[in-house]
């Protein structure tokens, strides 16, 4: 990142951010240096949300920043504007927005680059931490984003599920947490037969990775992340336009990953389990088909309707090995439908629960960070859209109604023993930037669920 937070006795002589609304543009003016003042008023400076003004001083260095907010900001990452607007330096908020913490994390985010492949320089923007604002917390939560970012961002070429499971590994080390992973063939004698099913076709083994963390008699809490390195679709093949963008199929795989290292960067008091299906849906003579029947690790037979509706699948097996434990919590990430994205448009990731308690808790933690979601209906009448007649259930109804309603009930039907289960189907991606929020792969409904867990289980 081109950004990063420092104490008020890092910076010799930080210069100054005024925050400033219509309301309270008045007020500021009158704090500011003469020169300062005049210069805003000769480039019509107007007190307007996402307005940026850099002031010279008479020396001709920085005198300090305007920036226009909102008194109730519809957006409290807008701060994050001011990473992509300011020269270099060392910067403190003379005057603090509405949300503070939201604001310097908003600062943070918004100076991500991904550089990997072309490198792209960007001013080295310093700031102070204001009064009330935990540093670690919020560096803890920038780290997470920018793990998923990066690996979202990854294209497929390089991030494969050998990668993935790289990528588990180092955080693993990092916290000392245990790691078994089941590879290939060895899948089918395991008994996750969905998952070598969906990744036998590729010459990068399928497996399912997995982490434990924490104490064993500690609360369970898991975490089930969609691990497709890249989709084809298989043999129903998506159109060049639909498979653009699945460098991000893993999505799933990197917020739960995101969200494992906020948890044990915390050291929250749970028994974290991470759980990873890590494949790639490629196009081969052994490639699964339309019709075929497998079992799962539930023992629910399952016909293949579509071979594009995979992750289901591989979340199948790996939701009914979480689900043996039966852990407190259950969470899994998914990007897993394309209704998800037409229901709700790439912003807003809808949420499945039969836990009101959790939703509404969810819900609260999602409006306070920024974070949003959208809880959608286990609806049961539509369960019968997954029926086949040869086998338990069908992975793909035909009708195409209800999509992201029907794929939340085909992995409900995997799910028997935990005390709560939480579905999310994120997209994992954003279209065009925003402030704090970057084009390119991002972490969805992490921040909201790590405010969620912290309240519930912190010390």
């Amino acid at each position: 990142m081109g950004a990063q937070l420092i104490r008020a006795d890092e910076a010799a002589t930080p210069r100054p951010i005024w925050c400033v609304t219509p309301q309270t543009w008045r007020e500021v003016a009158a704090e500011l240096p003469a020169p300062a003042l005049a210069f805003g008023e000769a480039t019509g400076f107007k007190a307007e949300p996402g307005a940026v003004l850099v002031l010279p001083a008479v020396d001709g260095a920085i005198a300090g920043v305007l920036f226009g907010t909102e008194e109730a900001p519809r957006d409290p990452l807008a701060f994050g504007k001011l990473a992509t607007a300011l020269p270099a330096g060392d910067y403190a908020l003379a005057r603090a927005p509405a949300q503070p913490r939201l604001a310097v994390l908003g600062f943070l985010l918004g100076a991500y680059r991904f550089t990997q492949y072309r490198k792209r320089p960007s001013p080295e923007l310093r700031l102070v931490v204001p009064e009330g604002v935990d540093k670690a917390d919020i560096e803890h939560m920038a780290e997470a984003v920018t793990l998923a970012r990066d690996l979202v961002n990854t294209p497929a070429n390089d991030l494969g599920p050998a990668e993935i499971e790289a990528a588990v590994r180092a955080l693993a080390a990092r916290f000392e947490a245990q790691v078994n992973v089941t590879t290939g063939e060895d899948l089918l004698a395991a008994n996750f037969p969905l998952i070598h099913a969906v990744g036998r076709a590729s010459p990068r083994a399928p497996r399912l990775i997995d982490l434990s963390w924490g104490a064993p008699d500690a609360p369970k809490v898991t975490l089930v992340g969609k691990g497709v390195a890249f989709d084809t679709g298989g043999l129903d093949i998506k159109p060049p336009s639909g498979m653009l963008l699945m460098k991000k199929d893993m999505g799933g795989a990197a917020n739960a990953l995101g969200l494992a290292l906020l948890i044990m960067a915390r050291a929250l008091p749970v028994r974290l389990r991470l759980i990873i299906p890590a494949v790639e849906n490629a196009i081969a003579g052994n490639a699964f088909r339309p019709g075929d029947i497998f079992p799962s690790r539930k023992g629910l037979s399952v016909e293949i309707g579509n071979t594009d509706a995979e992750g289901r699948l591989i979340l199948a097996d790996a939701l009914a090995l979480a689900d043996e434990e039966a852990p407190e919590l259950l969470i899994d990430f998914a990007t897993l439908t394309g209704a998800a994205r037409v229901a709700l448009g790439p912003q807003l990731p809808p949420a499945y629960t039969d836990d009101e308690a959790l939703a509404a808790d969810l819900a609260r933690h999602a409006s306070a960070q920024a974070d949003p979601l959208w809880r959608l209906p286990l609806w049961k009448p539509y369960a019968s859209m997954l029926d086949s007649p040869i086998a338990d259930l069908n992975n793909a109804p035909g009708s195409g109604f209800a999509g992201s309603i029907t794929a939340a009930l085909f992995l409900q039907r995997f799910v028997e023993r935990a005390s709560s289960w939480l579905h999310l189907d994120i997209f994992a991606w954003n279209p065009s930037a925003r402030p704090g929020r970057p084009e390119g792969g991002e972490a969805q409904t992490i921040r909201a669920l790590d405010a969620l867990l912290t309240e519930r289980y912190g010390r």
